[in-house]
């Protein structure tokens, strides 16, 4: 049978819970477990794929296309495995599958409430994860915070969940804040305290807490937490504050949180292998050349917004290791004071995605002075559209060329909306969504880098490169690397005259492991240390340590 882990987390937002549980299913697996996670948010939208970004942060797409949390790129990112569209739920969802039942007459006349149908659509929700092949550890973590009004159904859910598939097969994980007040050189537990005497008062007592904190705690902290809260003080487990995200798994399991869930859950597990993930932690410790990429774009005070792009980045660091410095760059600002003011110091120059014309012009300058200067230039998505507009200007001579979603009225619409899109007025779930094939040409940077004839990303737009100017384009020197052969959609487009200059019509971010760095973000970052010994006057090359593979 299944076995259930169920992370919830209280205080405050933005403790980690995500991180935790992706951090739980990382130890599990690596005692030879088969693990899936999912998460359930508690908002009304059906996805986050309509919210805005200061709202929301990253939306995650998967192979299936689903528009899902953040938190679902965790999961991936720490159990190396890809998700699917039942990996996140939204009560948004749950509630529109009960409203359709009750108007087919599912219900057969009966009062339809929050107990029993919210709850048993929730439970069923949260079983059928097993499906997903043989599956020994379920983690499912609940969104928001303990109080919250909206989080009450789902863990109405998870407390009927333990009476129902017994004690023995369920494990409630509380990730909760214990705030060190400067001032009075004191560690606070009373938060603790009240959070959970709040999941206590639903009928929840957690069973192991996570208490976050950026200082050690004290064995008679400790004590009082464990004392107050009812649970053994082994079952405390502090996650302390750390430089990497990656080294959280260690954290843990040297505080024996995996030996605990493997006890209580009578699990048949062996002894961690820990390896991979040590080693990946060392070679980002040990880097000592540092490289600084500029991501220019339109929410960089919001890093949240582009997570995968900032892992990814990572992953690529530690695949060459190096240390990357990143600047994060708005995009209106460029606009303002021009690319050489806040540009010159970065050794590669990456334009992530987005939607809107707001910065789209300071992208547009970025990518031109990447070009001119022969700075390594990434662009995702949108990033490649400018890079497609600049050229299109610059090189191509075609005055007031512009994406359609830009400029309706722009003469050279070398960005233009899919056909596909027309006439779509529905904005959710209905852009190009989830993993696409692509045939990369031979002899590009895109082929040498992913060392491969064909592959498949992930996908998230309505605009695409206009095949009415491939030609003129592709006579004035831009490169066409990537095609979907079936309509006939640029993929990848490249420089060839230019040391490292790629833009990709897909999100690779969202495919980068911490050991399995996305092709194209590794090769990046090499051009970036290429660049940065260049201007140094050193030979180019970097190393490329052969990492141990995470499982």
């Amino acid at each position: 049978m299944t076995k259930f882990v169920f992370v919830t987390g209280g205080v405050v937002s933005s403790l980690g819970k995500g991180i935790a549980a992706s951090s739980i299913g990382s130890l599990l697996k690596s005692r030879g477990l088969e693990v899936t996670i999912q998460k359930f948010d508690p908002y009304l939208n059906v996805d986050p794929g309509t919210m805005s970004p200061y709202q929301h942060g990253e939306v995650f797409v998967t192979d299936d296309g689903a528009e899902t949390d953040l938190d679902v790129g965790h999961y991936e990112r720490f159990l190396g495995v890809s998700m699917h569209r039942e990996n996140n739920v939204t009560a948004g969802q749950v509630y529109d599958s009960i409203i359709q039942k009750e108007r087919r007459g599912d219900y057969l006349g009966r009062t339809v409430q929050v107990i029993p149908h919210v709850t048993d659509e929730i439970k069923s929700r949260m079983l059928g994860i097993t499906r997903q092949g043989q599956v020994d550890v379920a983690i499912v973590e609940i969104g928001g915070t303990v109080g919250d009004i909206e989080s009450l159904p789902f863990l109405e859910a998870i407390r009927q969940l333990r009476l129902e598939l017994k004690r023995e097969n369920t494990l409630f994980v509380h990730v909760t804040l214990v705030p060190h007040l400067g001032a009075a050189r004191e560690t606070k537990t009373k938060p603790t305290q009240h959070s959970v005497k709040e999941l206590r008062a639903i009928g929840i007592q957690p069973d192991i807490l996570l208490c976050r904190t950026e200082m050690t705690l004290q064995d008679d902290v400790k004590e009082k937490i464990a004392l107050f809260c009812n649970v053994p003080k082994e079952a405390v487990i502090e996650a302390i504050d750390v430089a990497s995200i990656y080294e959280i798994p260690l954290m843990f399991h040297r505080g024996g949180l995996d030996d605990l869930i493997v006890e209580y859950l009578r699990l048949d597990a062996g002894p961690p292998d820990l390896e991979a993930w040590q080693s990946f932690a060392d070679r980002v410790r040990s880097a000592r050349e540092q490289v600084t990429i500029a991501v220019v774009g339109k929410y960089t005070h919001l890093r949240d917004a582009y997570k995968s792009i900032n892992e990814a980045i990572a992953h690529g660091a530690a695949a060459n290791g190096v240390a990357v410095k990143v600047d994060w760059v708005d995009s209106e600002r460029v606009e303002m004071d021009g690319p050489a003011a806040l540009l010159a110091q970065a050794h590669g120059i990456l334009i992530p995605g987005g939607f809107g014309d707001r910065g789209t012009e300071g992208m547009i300058q970025a990518a031109r002075y990447a070009r001119e200067r022969k700075t390594p230039f990434f662009g995702i998505c949108l990033g490649m559209q400018c890079a497609v507009i600049e050229f299109a200007r610059d090189v191509a001579g075609l005055d007031g060329a512009d994406s359609s979603e830009f400029r309706a009225d722009t003469p050279h619409a070398v960005i233009d909306l899919l056909e596909s899109q027309q006439g779509v007025s529905k904005k959710g779930g209905t852009m190009r969504l989830g993993a696409y094939d692509c045939e990369l040409t031979l002899g590009t940077h895109a082929a040498e880098e992913y060392a491969k004839s064909h592959v498949a990303e992930r996908h998230r737009h309505r605009y695409e490169f206009n095949n009415r100017y491939r030609e003129d384009l592709e006579k004035h020197g831009l490169r066409v690397a990537g095609l979907y052969k079936d309509l006939n959609l640029v993929e990848i487009v490249e420089l060839p005259e230019h040391p490292w200059f790629v833009g990709v019509q897909f999100h690779p971010e969202l495919r980068s492991r911490p050991a399995d760095p996305h092709p194209l973000f590794r090769g990046f970052v090499r051009a970036a240390v290429e660049e940065r010994r260049r201007r140094e006057g050193q030979t180019s090359g970097s190393p490329r340590p052969s990492g141990a593979r995470i499982e």
